[in-house]
């Protein structure tokens, strides 16, 4: 059975992508004032400041940072620039630490001018030569598998089952999946796989937004809680009785909510949660 609709804001988190036009600021000072409780930070928001601050201001204003948002991107033809990708999945790490979270989302990448096959094999590679690392900061890194729609160039992992196996190859305690009901709502094995990241305690996010019919982009067209096709108080059902216990994190791109009031974006954010 699905789970009853939520009353009060303790597990919501907001994207900074999700009010793009706000500083992260007046993200913070937003969110905190609205009730929301968890802030994902966007690696975007945090150009030319003092990481270390920003993180103490995000506590200040008594949210949670759930995750650092996003690293990945390693497959490539050229050796070099997967190394180079290393390199910022590196500074990633560093960011996160000094931010204040545990955990950091990994879009893994693609390289349309080689196979799905050996992209993953990038994928996993690039992964295990982070852990090291990852866990001397004790940070976590989630692998979210991508809508099949992007497997040219943004993922080759495209399934909840890809990123299962991969993270259960990887055999760490510091690399988990990340469930993102945009890109997994349509997935026939869905509710299997979910609850087999739950057995392997590797379910470490859930991102939620909306499938909107007819869709007008296939990245800045999502829509809020309810305004689309996508079951996700079943999916939400799924993920709970798996036995994550973390934040419903709200991550919409849309071209038409950033041209509008961020403030009343927020609000109908915040009322469409409540229906999850």
């Amino acid at each position: 059975m699905n789970r009853e609709p939520i009353s009060e804001l303790s597990k919501l988190c907001v994207h900074t992508i999700t009010t793009k036009p706000w500083n992260i600021n007046d993200a913070a000072k937003n969110y905190a004032a609205s009730g929301v409780k968890g802030i994902t930070v966007w690696r975007d928001a945090l150009t030319g400041r003092n990481i270390r601050q920003t993180g103490q201001m995000l506590r200040d204003h008594d949210l949670s940072i759930v995750s650092l948002c996003r690293g990945g991107f390693f497959p490539n033809t050229d050796p070099e620039k997967r190394k180079l990708a290393l390199d910022d999945n590196r500074k990633a790490i560093e960011e996160a630490f000094e931010l204040g979270t545990q955990l950091i989302v990994l879009v893994c990448g693609a390289d349309p001018a080689q196979s799905l096959e050996d992209s993953r094999k990038q994928i996993q590679e690039g992964i295990a030569e982070l852990i090291p690392e990852a866990s001397a900061a004790g940070i976590k890194l989630a692998i979210e598998p991508l809508h099949p729609m992007y497997a040219d160039a943004r993922s080759a992992i495209n399934t909840l089952s890809q990123a299962n196996d991969m993270t259960e190859t990887l055999n760490s305690p510091w690399v988990g999946v990340a469930v993102d009901v945009y890109h997994l709502w349509w997935d026939p094995n869905l509710e299997k796989e979910i609850e087999r990241c739950g057995k392997n305690n590797a379910l470490l996010a859930f991102h939620i937004c909306d499938w909107k019919t007819p869709t007008t982009d296939f990245l800045n067209d999502r829509g809020l809680v309810g305004e689309g096709c996508i079951p996700i108080r079943k999916i939400r059902t799924w993920v709970e009785n798996a036995g994550f216990k973390g934040f419903h994190e709200v991550e919409i791109f849309s071209s038409r909510y950033w041209k509008m009031d961020q403030s009343e974006f927020l609000k109908q954010i915040i009322t469409s949660y409540k229906n999850i």
